[in-house]
């Protein structure tokens, strides 16, 4: 998809009711729970915020943004997730936490990014986070310019997200989870599952 025809579509994005649990769970492992509401609030969850930011490339194609975590003594090291993390005093919004961290993560500008649509919230059993993600776009490609937490920048056209294609399952083995088959997205030779996974689950049905 070009990226006018993405912005053609932002009107629509925005107007659109969201999947919810029923589209991220299209893309959850097995063994995921769907938490209620109760149970979740009762865990005292640690909040979050994400940014799915799209923009065109040097073709003027939609691509959207990912990072490969860098390798860390915890839970999520070396994973493959959006910018963002946990909100902090001063963030007045969660909307606020995701603009921020991604400037911090990638080198983003937040005065550059037009937010489309606040998504469903995502909990993450290991880490007891409760995470919210934003998708947003900007006008021109950004300069990715990544701090300490990044490993890897990883840029994927929007149209490997829509291709059936490109929704597997591979063997997964984690420091919480004995190997087993998970649901992913495969985008070239990045495995992408769980919580992200999921996430992109749900704005893939919004187009």
């Amino acid at each position: 998809m070009n990226f006018n025809e993405f912005q053609n579509f932002v009107s629509k994005i925005e107007k659109k009711p969201l999947g919810g649990l029923d589209a991220q769970f299209k893309l959850a492992p097995k063994l995921r729970l769907k938490y209620s509401l109760e149970k979740i609030k009762a865990s005292n969850p640690k909040q979050a915020a994400v940014l799915a930011l799209f923009y065109p490339d040097e073709q003027n194609n939609t691509r959207f943004l990912l990072t490969q975590r860098a390798s860390y003594n915890g839970k999520h090291s070396a994973q493959i997730s959006f910018p963002g993390g946990k909100i902090e005093e001063s963030d007045q919004t969660k909307e606020i936490t995701a603009l921020r961290e991604s400037r911090e993560e990638v080198g983003v500008d937040e005065q550059e990014v037009t937010i489309i649509k606040e998504m469903t919230e995502v909990y993450i059993p290991p880490s007891n986070f409760l995470v919210t993600p934003y998708v947003g776009f900007v006008e021109a490609k950004p300069e990715f310019v990544p701090n300490h937490e990044v490993s890897q920048i990883i840029e994927v056209p929007l149209k490997e997200l829509l291709d059936d294609a490109n929704i597997r399952e591979f063997p997964m083995k984690t420091s919480y989870m004995e190997k087993s088959m998970v649901p992913c997205f495969y985008f070239e030779e990045h495995i992408v599952w769980g919580a992200t996974a999921m996430m992109l689950a749900e704005i893939r049905d919004l187009f």
